[in-house]
């Protein structure tokens, strides 16, 4: 297992579509090497999640966990989850707009708006196929993490580029009405 280095905005590797893995790919000692380095990865770093692109892999995996996250201290616990080959769609028409931050976009967040409810299918690290409803923050977590799996990064999907700001003067000019407006969503529709 080993931390590695989180690419930034501005490398081409972030703009490329990660291909599917295999089965047998996915039994590998290589892909399982990846899978425990992008959770050690994800860890150090204090990410809610991240993409296998993140750290220069350009392949479908990527891991969600929030369990008393610094960065994100109003979101909702995620177990542990790892998906290799996620496919995930809106199931209503219903909307929210989150304020997100990003490891390979150091020191921003900005608004975006994500599905309250969507349908999440995937492998787990062992190829056991899954297919759950994620809701409120939790599937906004898992829409980033797909995003980066086809070249995306919460900037471009900004509503509002006035909405940017860094970590410095989210805190201080955004940080308190944001938490509540979260806590009243997380209230009203769950995790």
């Amino acid at each position: 297992m080993a931390v590695r280095d989180i690419l930034h905005v501005g490398n081409p590797l972030l703009r490329e579509i990660s291909r599917e893995v295999t089965r047998e790919e996915l039994a590998s000692p290589q892909m399982q090497q990846l899978i425990d380095d992008l959770i050690d990865t994800m860890h150090a770093a204090n990410g809610a999640g991240i993409a296998a692109p993140q750290v220069g892999e350009l392949v479908r995996i990527a891991t969600v966990e929030v369990n008393q996250n610094p960065r994100y201290p109003y979101k909702p616990p995620i177990p542990l989850t790892i998906v290799v080959n996620p496919i995930i769609e809106a199931i209503d028409d219903e909307q929210f707009q989150n304020m997100e931050g990003c490891l390979s976009v150091p020191n921003m967040r900005g608004r975006v708006t994500r599905w309250v409810n969507v349908r999440l299918r995937y492998w787990d690290r062992h190829g056991v196929e899954h297919d759950e409803v994620r809701r409120g923050l939790a599937a906004s977590t898992f829409q980033h993490e797909c995003d980066h799996l086809d070249g995306q990064l919460f900037l471009d999907k900004v509503d509002d580029p006035r909405s940017l700001t860094t970590w410095e003067m989210f805190e201080r000019f955004h940080k308190e009405s944001f938490f509540e407006e979260m806590r009243q969503f997380v209230a009203r529709v769950g995790s």
